[in-house]
């Protein structure tokens, strides 16, 4: 994705969009950290586009023997960027999305009133792709320019805010590496 990415009431712009009725108002408004995480559906599958129907209530439990235990849950993310690069927005940023449940950071609970969360297409363990990681930063450079409480020091993986529950993005997601995209100058 070569385009300039911007943000319009809330959602970014050029970016494939599907609302997810996963969501609700912010308690205060507040946007200040920024939670990465990583899924597939089916575990360790890619581009099945069952993230979009469990993130918009459709996933079909019979589909496979797995999601006869998600089927039901009601979560969601802001974006989800694909193995290929490709950004899809669920939630718009003004807005609750459901994605970290149970959670602190910084002694302060319920973690899904003040945060975007960004999924990553992945597991655990295989190293997420280039393409993700750059627009990941493209990303996270408009978020830290629209958003004033966000920064460097704000953004966080799943485990962070839920260690023992949680243990995405995983080893294998380097933060070096993503620390160091968003803060070159070099265009992405």
């Amino acid at each position: 994705m070569r385009t300039k990415l911007t943000i319009r009431e809330g959602w970014l712009e050029p970016v494939r969009k599907l609302p997810s009725p996963n969501q609700d108002l912010r308690p205060t408004g507040e946007i200040s950290l920024l939670v990465i995480h990583c899924i597939s559906l089916p575990p360790g599958e890619f581009g099945k586009g069952f993230i979009d129907q469990l993130f918009t209530n459709r996933l079909d439990p019979k589909a496979h023997p797995y999601f006869a235990g998600i089927a039901e849950l009601k979560v969601s993310a802001h974006l989800f960027i694909d193995r290929q690069g490709n950004l899809t927005q669920y939630v718009p940023f003004h807005r609750r999305a459901w994605h970290a449940g149970v959670s602190s950071f910084q002694g302060r609970e319920r973690c899904n009133d003040f945060s975007i969360g960004i999924e990553l297409e992945g597991t655990e363990t295989l190293p997420y792709t280039e393409d993700q990681y750059r627009i990941l930063a493209k990303v996270v450079r408009v978020l830290l320019n629209a958003y004033e409480g966000l920064s460097l020091e704000r953004i966080v993986g799943h485990s962070d805010i839920a260690p023992g529950r949680k243990t995405d993005p995983g080893p294998s997601f380097d933060w070096p590496r993503l620390r160091q995209l968003v803060a070159s100058s070099a265009p992405i």
